[in-house]
């Protein structure tokens, strides 16, 4: 027969046994919820670091992109509309088997004009160190390539730059050939710089991988302020003083949150080339 005394004990050490239960349960179950809170902050980091490293190639190098390696999305400000309404008329979504035969004269000087809605926009082009650009936009500017195309692209964080010549608007469009890199040794690309005024191609080399050369094909950046870029896309022409205010006044108005299926942001101002023309001075 059990005593008192016994069934005391007994009581306190069942007791105690269910204390140490509840604290060995307690201890697993934050063993857990910590493994598992570490495990979803990991996948962050780990995402957010992906996705700012392959921000640039997640087209999976279909995408004439400016800045390859250094591409940061735009912060997204609103300022007033400065510019016009486009002019009528529509895009032509023409495109070529191979790169137009050679018609311009490299030792002579060319101009390309851009009558956009923010205003015109006139650059002066380096035929003898880009000919087969200077050459390709000769031939597509003749065609109406450009013309009522958007400036799909504003970028005002480490590189600012406005994109332009995708008569798709999205980034992802082209003439249907390549043109070959050119003129990556220009002076004027000191300390890994393109200054303002520099207008030079898009296109899908990728920094990391040293794959994409000489896959310009329509597109093209114009550099509004100074830009850390690396020396991979061809300088073929630089922007006039009279210019160079209206690209400022398209870039002071600002650049829309990043498109959710190309990534673009686009300029909150209404930048179409309304008319795009080369002529040989």
């Amino acid at each position: 027969m059990v005593s008192q005394e016994q069934r005391r004990r007994q009581l306190a050490r069942e007791k105690y046994l269910r204390q140490q239960q509840r604290r060995t349960d307690a201890r697993r179950k934050a063993r857990i919820r910590n493994s598992v809170i570490a495990s979803v902050l990991g996948v962050v980091v780990v995402l957010s670091v992906s996705v700012y490293l392959t921000k640039p190639f997640e087209d999976g190098g279909k995408k004439e992109n400016a800045g390859a390696e250094v591409t940061p999305s735009a912060s997204p400000s609103k300022a007033p509309d400065p510019c016009e309404k486009p002019a009528a008329g529509k895009v032509k979504p023409e495109t070529w088997k191979k790169e137009p035969a050679m018609t311009i004269d490299e030792s002579a000087k060319y101009t390309m004009k851009l009558d956009t809605t923010c205003g015109e926009i006139d650059i002066a082009l380096k035929a003898s160190a880009a000919p087969h650009t200077v050459n390709s936009f000769n031939f597509l500017a003749g065609k109406g390539y450009f013309d009522h195309s958007k400036c799909h692209r504003l970028t005002n964080q480490g590189i600012y730059v406005l994109q332009c010549g995708d008569p798709q608007g999205t980034g992802m469009g082209g003439p249907g050939y390549t043109i070959p890199d050119e003129n990556l040794k220009d002076k004027s690309l000191k300390g890994g710089v393109y200054p303002a005024g520099t207008v030079a191609m898009a296109n899908q080399y990728n920094a990391q991988t040293k794959q994409g050369r000489n896959s310009g094909g329509s597109q093209f950046f114009l550099v509004y302020q100074d830009s850390q870029l690396s020396p991979d896309y061809t300088p073929f022409g630089t922007v006039s003083e009279a210019g160079m205010k209206v690209l400022k006044k398209i870039a002071a108005a600002g650049a829309q949150a990043p498109d959710p299926q190309t990534g673009n942001t686009a300029p909150n101002a209404t930048v179409v080339i309304n008319k795009a023309t080369v002529a040989k001075s």
